[in-house]
């Protein structure tokens, strides 16, 4: 018996409202600011010139090792749960240790009272794919 000839088609991609909010289009496109965009733009450009200098300097093969070693290092992070990844190693080789950001001196939302930690399977799970997680935060 040969397997039924069928084409499965989904047009477009499903997004579950109650799960992941609203989808709007509009905000996949542009950033939340423009100067969040603008941000970014002289970040990779102040890291473009850095790879420049630096193959410059010291040969065309020191900056892709230095690219080898921030995958490798943007890999480690803790399982999910009560203490969150810090990072450090991608910190030290970037060089933003001393970097004093908006981040470090406004309120951290984990440090809320309301805040509701996801328990390291279920977080674990979201992780690998195994599941989409809660359909709202409320119902951890």
């Amino acid at each position: 018996m040969e397997a039924p000839k069928t084409i499965e088609h989904q047009i477009g991609e499903v997004h579950d409202s109650l799960r992941f909010g609203l989808d709007a289009k509009r905000g996949n496109i542009i950033g939340s600011h423009p100067l969040e965009s603008v941000l970014l733009s002289v970040e990779r450009n102040q890291d473009d010139m850095k790879r420049i200098t630096l193959a410059n300097v010291y040969g065309a093969a020191f900056p892709v090792q230095m690219d080898m070693e921030r995958q490798i290092l943007s890999r480690f992070q803790r399982p999910p749960g009560l203490m969150p990844s810090s990072m450090l190693g991608m910190e030290a080789l970037t060089g933003t240790l001393e970097d004093f950001g908006f981040e470090d001196y406004l309120n951290d939302p984990r440090e809320s009272e309301t805040f509701c930690p996801v328990d390291m399977h279920s977080g674990m799970e979201v992780r690998l794919g195994m599941s989409k997680g809660p359909a709202c935060k409320s119902f951890m």
